[in-house]
C-alpha cells in the first residue's frame, strides 16, 4: 500500500483519466457479473484523509462529495480535481471535539439541499447549495441530544430516518455528555416531530430505504453482531418487527476485516453495503451475489449519475464503473 500512495503523490490531478488500482472483485453469483462486469477496476482517485465517509453525488453540479470525519471537512470531487467544499463540517464550537468531530453521512434532499449527519455538534442539518447557513432538522429527542448522528435517508414524503450510534462522541458510550440511553434509529417526520422507530440495536449505522419503500435497512457495524436488517415500514412512517437480511458474521471469521457500514439500494432492489473485506453485493432476498474486495476498511458507497460507485475506504476516495443505478435521495 505504501507504493500506491506514493504513486498517487506522484500522479497530477487527472493524470490523462489514468489512476492507480487497488483490491479486486469476488463474483459469487452470475448476476454480479452483470452488474460489475469482470474485468473493471477499483481506481483510487485521492488519499490522503483521516477517515472518509458519506459519499454523495450531486447531481445539479455533477459532482461528488464526502466526508473526512477526523479533518471536520467535506471535500468535493470534480473531473478529477479535489477541493474543501466545506470546513467545519460537523463541529462549529470552540476547542477540539474528539477524534471523529465532523459530518457523516450526507445527502441531497428533495429540496436540492445537503442534509449533514453532524458528529461534533450532535444534530441533522440542511444547507442550500445556492448559499446560506444551515439550518438544524433535528437535535433532540424528548429533549434529549443525540449522541452523533451517523447515516440518513428520505423517504418520498419527505421524511428522513437516521441512525444515532456512539461513534462521535469523544469518549464514545462512556461520553459523560451522553443522553439517551439507546443507540437509536429515528424518524423526522415532513412536520418536524422526532421520533425513535428501533431502540434495540448494538450500534446502528447504515441506513437506505428499498426503491418501493417497503422495507427499511439498517446495517449494524457491531463487530460480535454484524447483519443487516430488514424492517417494513408503516403507513405511519413507524417500521414494524424486523428480521435478519443478511449475516456478515462468517465473513469476518475468514479473516476480512470491517462490518456493515453505510448502505444503499439500487433501482432494482439489490443492497450494496460496505462489511467485510470492501462492498457486499446481495440481491432483494439477501443473497451474497459478490464482493468489491478493497483490502481496506470500507466506510460508505453511493451510485454517481456517471455510472459508477464511489467508494470511502479508509483514507482513499475509490470508483468502480457498474451497470447499478442508485435511487434519489437514498
Amino acid at each position: 500500500m505504501k507504493s500506491l500512495l506514493l504513486l498517487l503523490l506522484a500522479l497530477p490531478a487527472v493524470a490523462q483519466g489514468v489512476y492507480p488500482t487497488l483490491g479486486k472483485l469476488v463474483s459469487h453469483d452470475p448476476a454480479f457479473d452483470k452488474l460489475i462486469p469482470p474485468g473493471e477496476k477499483i481506481e483510487v482517485l485521492a488519499t490522503g484523509f483521516g477517515w472518509t465517509e458519506g459519499p454523495v453525488w450531486v447531481k445539479n453540479g455533477g459532482f461528488l462529495l464526502f466526508s473526512d470525519i477526523p479533518n471536520n471537512t467535506i471535500h468535493q470531487w470534480k473531473d478529477g480535481q479535489l477541493s474543501v467544499f466545506l470546513k467545519p463540517s460537523g463541529f462549529t464550537g470552540r476547542g477540539d471535539y474528539g477524534n471523529e468531530p465532523g459530518s457523516n453521512g450526507l445527502l441531497v434532499n428533495r429540496k436540492g439541499e445537503l442534509v449533514a449527519c453532524e458528529h461534533g455538534d450532535r444534530r441533522i442539518s440542511a444547507m442550500p447549495f445556492s448559499g446560506g447557513g444551515k439550518v438544524t432538522l433535528a437535535a433532540h429527542w424528548q429533549g434529549k441530544r443525540f449522541n452523533a448522528p451517523n447515516d440518513i435517508c428520505q423517504h418520498s414524503s419527505g421524511a428522513y430516518y437516521f441512525t444515532d450510534p456512539p461513534y462521535g462522541l469523544p469518549k464514545k458510550e462512556n461520553d459523560p455528555t451522553r443522553e439517551i440511553r439507546e443507540f437509536g434509529v429515528y424518524r423526522i417526520g415532513t412536520d418536524g416531530v422526532v421520533t425513535q422507530v428501533i431502540s434495540d440495536l448494538k450500534r446502528p449505522n447504515g441506513v437506505t430505504l428499498s426503491p418501493d419503500e417497503k422495507t427499511l435497512y439498517i446495517a449494524q457495524s457491531d463487530d460480535t453482531d454484524a447483519f443487516i436488517l430488514a424492517y417494513p415500514v408503516l403507513p405511519d412512517g413507524s417500521v414494524g418487527k424486523g428480521k435478519l437480511f443478511y449475516d456478515a458474521s462468517p465473513l469476518k471469521k475468514q479473516g476480512l476485516q470491517g462490518a456493515p457500514d453505510g448502505i444503499h439500494t439500487d433501482s432494482e432492489g439489490n443492497v450494496f453495503s460496505t462489511g467485510p473485506g470492501g462492498v457486499l453485493v446481495l440481491n432483494p432476498q439477501g443473497k451474497l451475489l459478490g464482493r468489491i474486495e478493497t483490502g481496506e476498511l470500507t466506510a460508505n458507497c453511493a451510485f454517481g449519475e456517471d455510472g459508477y460507485l464511489y467508494l470511502t475506504a479508509n483514507h482513499y476516495l475509490c470508483r468502480i464503473k457498474t451497470t447499478a443505478r442508485g435511487v434519489s435521495a437514498r
